[in-house]
């Protein structure tokens, strides 16, 4: 019986590195947000992650051919068969993610889909590196050259790419249309890339600050910590959800019986 949610550090997975049947799951780059002199100003930068097909190889590889038809399912299907970036850091960032994605064989031009978490510079600042991939940008989705298409992602209706692969809605901090990828079945439970719905660990005293719609964000927050074994969160390490075990009634019930 699940009981109360508690967060801790992710030890010894440094870049985060967990895979499913159909997906790796890998940090590129770790998000920071650092004080800057004793005024208000931060030094900051987005959490890369890389959500890479298994059947995938830079061998194979080869520009998407898209059809313009105006189904969006099919068309978020056919871009994640290929390498997906969640956030792409920001401007200054742009040797580093280039660098980040060759040590894992990926190109530019192999990306086929980026999601941006949500429009801010620090998370979608290199989307002019990926020309040929589809964009999935806050809600909006399109394909290369422009062509946008709808989708009907909400709250209470996710969006499908692959086997174990979604895109939530999770709005809140730049809004209401902030979304979220969750990868499910790998070797370390729900993964959960979670942009700024989540700050870093231990945020709890900050992230109000930051938000555009604290009411939204803490139902985000919650919805997350439901269902996630590790968030990816926009400004700092990986981090585990640990779910305490609470006794029925019915176990209490069997052990005064035991004990008498």
């Amino acid at each position: 019986m699940s009981g109360p949610v508690r967060t801790e550090p992710l030890h010894g997975e440094t870049p985060l590195l967990a895979a499913s049947d159909c997906y790796s799951v890998m940090v590129l780059l770790r998000g920071y947000a650092d004080p800057q002199g004793a005024g208000d100003a931060v030094r900051a930068d987005g959490t890369v992650t890389l959500v890479l097909p298994r059947a995938w190889s830079s061998d194979s590889s080869r520009p998407m051919s898209w059809t313009t038809d105006g189904d969006a399912k099919t068309a978020l299907e056919e871009a994640a068969r290929g390498p997906i970036l969640v956030d792409t850091g920001g401007p200054w960032a742009r040797e580093a993610l280039l660098e980040a994605l060759a040590r894992q064989g990926v190109a530019p031009g192999d990306v086929t889909l980026v999601v941006g978490t949500h429009g801010h510079s620090d998370h979608i600042g290199n989307l002019g590196l990926f020309p040929r991939a589809a964009l999935l940008v806050s809600h909006d989705f399109c394909l290369p050259g422009g062509v946008y298409l709808s989708h009907g992602l909400c709250e209470m209706q996710p969006l499908i790419l692959g086997p174990g692969l979604q895109v939530w809605a999770t709005p809140g901090h730049g809004g209401q249309r902030d979304v979220t990828v969750v990868v499910e079945g790998t070797s370390m439970g729900i993964v959960v890339v979670a942009g700024d719905v989540f700050e870093r660990l231990g945020d709890e005293d900050s992230w109000q600050a930051l938000s555009e719609d604290p009411i939204a964000q803490q139902r985000s927050r919650e919805k997350i910590l439901g269902v996630a074994d590790v968030v990816v969160p926009g400004h700092g390490a990986p981090f585990r959800v640990v779910r305490e075990a609470v006794q029925s009634s019915e176990d209490l019930v069997c052990e005064d019986k035991e004990a008498a």
